[in-house]
């Protein structure tokens, strides 16, 4: 059963990329719209377009000088030779799947529209399909990766005894998953950058200067907004989700040899991931809406998918985990319920700090009635707030995971169910990915409808469709953040078991202190805990500067091109593009350096205790400040809407100028550095776990 186990990876595959193939199928053979619908989609994927192919030239430089840097140390002996073409085929394959998925919402924004204007379920249809692509592609190519590499090295070393084939295959699996980190990270930091400046840009001139209304064909930076919503919210958490995904499911293979679960304990996160596959695509035919543009209407029917894919799950689960371990190794599959729950609880969380359905979102509108500033202090206080119920969430379900895998009797037995908590609740990704996804499609399709005049039916069913999107995208940050540190404590208890191998191998017997009372552990947790801070400084940062550059090319235009306020001329939309473009290059360089130089650094500096302590520091803090940037950006931009539906004086009204501020100030709080947190804390993990061979024989302090 186990060898059937792992044969049902590249089955699954082979099903989401043929679905996903039929769902862009059915959404290329809707109809586009009007001209003018048809003309405004195409400048927005000439610029995403544009955009990906810079974005991917810079870091194609990127990763040649990092393979070059890891075949030097292969040569050297501290890795295997497979390990530099593992890490540029993890970045490939990233990189494929944000493009896939990127390529697919571009071309479904205005045939959404078009959907709306004949009924809202069609429009909802249209989106959710394309969001339903990301999300198929991303658990589709994922598997494929892992299985091509799979098979291919379990026949090169089939000589190996069992346990010491898995820890060779998982350990440069997991530098896969390493590429796969570093390409999420410059795809979301730069699309990340490149959204929020054009989004900031674009308000500050456009709303609060010019007082035209948000989308509107004068502002110059309206089609670099609109391009902004694909290269971040659809390839950067495509690419965001892929690494996780892979991550947890190599993770916790890895932990199987330690854990006494052998192949069985490799196959199982295969089996349950193939499982969420099918399970996704089930759960895609429950999404279905009526007439009623209420929130609670649409959240409904995203909602039946998502909670039939888990359903599934939770059912097949019990059978793959007694298959593949045995009857008295049914704990494991309480550990998979305890992460599947936990997934969604934290996604409804994130939906009750963020939606303007319920309180915390109000109360944030209403003290829009005395200013920017309280309005800022509110957002603030909220965020801080939301992030209590993820946190105890995470902690209740990685106790649950742990004890109930017998982590009591065995930790590594423990630390797998905690790994396996990890891969259930990322085996639905298909279906829940596709829920984020298709919000920024939804907004789009807004913007298109509100460029080419389009009835106020539409645009009603279109403001309904992108309110709907703004709340699942929060919801699936919410998922993301979570998903990112139970997939970072599987990759910390990885580094923990490469360590101790890697010791045995090179004759080291020096014991690992690894107590919270060693001072290199501590030292570490202080640098880990700053990481967060010093990377949200720089995304911060590069949004703001980059904001600056498009407010003066918006107000140039406003200024110097005659007619443009009268709708008589034509705003130079590539002009914004490429400001944003050139922006995101330049800016998302340090942040990703940061990321791999700091274990590295501390590493050689203080050794593998500290590397520990630092890994840990860095997922507490950046999971906490995550939560806390995530739900506030998102909270400020629904009060902001909630305004504009009537509330407060609605569009124009002094409460509605403040909401906007705090709206300005959320946007890189929520699509740019909230969550490239997710990637840093894994991506530092799977650096340390890479190179712990280079730390273990070049630590200067001993």
């Amino acid at each position: 059963m186990s060898t059937a186990l792992i044969w049902s990876a590249p089955a699954a595959s082979a099903a989401a990329l043929l679905f996903a193939l039929y769902l862009a199928g059915t959404i290329m053979r809707k109809d586009e719209g009007t001209p003018a619908m048809q003309e405004i989609a195409a400048a927005v994927r000439e610029g995403a377009g544009a955009y990906l192919r810079r974005q991917y030239t810079g870091v194609a430089l990127f990763f040649a000088a990092m393979f070059v840097l890891l075949l030097v140390f292969a040569l050297r002996g501290y890795m295997t030779v497979f390990v530099p073409f593992a890490f540029v085929s993890g970045g490939f394959f990233s990189g494929l799947a944000g493009f896939i998925g990127m390529s697919v919402a571009t071309r479904s924004s205005s045939r959404t529209a078009q959907g709306a204007a004949r009924s809202l379920n069609e429009g909802l249809q249209v989106a959710f399909s394309s969001g339903a692509v990301m999300g198929l592609v991303v658990v589709g190519l994922g598997l494929l990766h892992l299985s091509i590499w799979y098979f291919a090295l379990d026949s090169y070393y089939a000589g190996l005894e069992a346990s010491a084939r898995i820890r060779t295959i998982t350990s440069i699996l997991l530098t896969s998953g390493m590429g796969a980190s570093s390409m999420a990270l410059f795809a979301r930091v730069g699309g990340g950058i490149f959204t929020k400046a054009a989004d900031v840009g674009a308000d500050l001139v456009g709303k609060l200067e010019a007082g035209i209304p948000e989308d509107d064909p004068r502002n110059p930076g309206v089609i670099a907004d609109n391009v902004g919503d694909n290269v971040g919210d659809v390839a950067g958490m495509g690419a965001d989700l892929y690494e996780s995904y892979i991550g947890s499911i190599v993770a916790t293979a890895a932990l199987a040899v330690a854990a006494g679960y052998g192949v069985g304990g490799l196959s199982l996160p295969f089996g349950l991931a193939a499982l969420g596959v099918f399970a996704a695509i089930l759960g895609t035919f429950f999404v279905r809406a009526g007439e009623r543009a209420e929130q609670s209407a649409l959240l409904g029917a995203l909602r039946r998918g998502v909670y039939a894919a888990s359903l599934v799950v939770a059912i097949g689960a019990y059978f793959l985990v007694r298959e593949a371990l045995g009857d008295g190794r049914l704990g494991v599959y309480f550990a998979v319920l305890a992460g599947l729950l936990a997934g969604n609880l934290i996604g409804f969380a994130t939906e009750y700090y963020t939606s303007a359905t319920y309180r915390p979102t109000q109360s944030l509108a209403a003290t829009s009635l005395t200013g920017p500033a309280t309005v800022m202090i509110g957002g603030l206080s909220l965020g801080m707030l939301s992030t209590a119920v993820p946190v105890i969430t995470v902690s209740i379900a990685v106790l649950a995971s742990f004890y109930l895998a017998g982590g009591g009797q065995d930790t590594s037995a423990g630390l797998y169910g905690v790994g396996i908590a990890a891969v259930g609740m990322l085996s639905t990704l298909g279906i829940t990915l596709a829920t984020d996804a298709y919000g920024p499609v939804a907004d789009n399709a807004g913007g298109i409808a509100e460029m080419a005049h389009l009835g106020p039916e539409v645009r009603e069913r279109t403001d309904a469709l992108d309110s709907l999107g703004n709340t699942t995208a929060a919801t699936g940050k919410g998922f993301a953040i979570g998903s990112a540190a139970l997939t970072a404590l599987a990759l910390i208890a990885a580094y923990r078991e490469q360590v101790f191998a890697l010791m045995a191998e090179m004759g080291l017997t020096r014991e690992l202190n690894l107590s919270v009372l060693n001072p290199k552990v501590i030292v570490g947790m202080f640098i880990g805990g700053m990481l967060p801070f010093l990377f949200g400084a720089f995304t911060m940062s590069a949004v703001g500067r980059a904001a600056q550059e498009v407010v003066t090319e918006v107000r140039r235009q406003f200024r110097e091109i005659k007619g443009l306020m009268e709708g008589t001329a034509r705003a130079d939309y590539a002009a914004c593009v490429d400001i944003c473009t050139r922006a995101a290059q330049r800016e998302m360089v340090a942040p990703a350096l940061l990321a791999i130089i700091a274990p590295v650094l501390v590493g050689v500096v203080l050794g593998v205790e500290a590397v520990a302590g630092l890994l840990v520091g860095a997922t507490v803090g950046g999971f906490t400040m995550a939560v806390m940037m995530a739900n506030a950006g998102g909270a400020w931009d629904n009060a902001k809407k909630y305004i504009e539906a009537g509330q407060h004086g609605g569009k124009g009204s002094a409460a509605h100028k403040a909401a906007v501020v705090g709206d300005t100030v959320g946007d890189p709080f929520k699509d740019t550095s909230g969550p490239s947190l997710n990637i840093l804390i894994k991506l530092v993990s799977m650096v340390s776990v890479v190179f712990a061979g280079f730390v273990l024989a070049n630590t200067l302090i001993r």
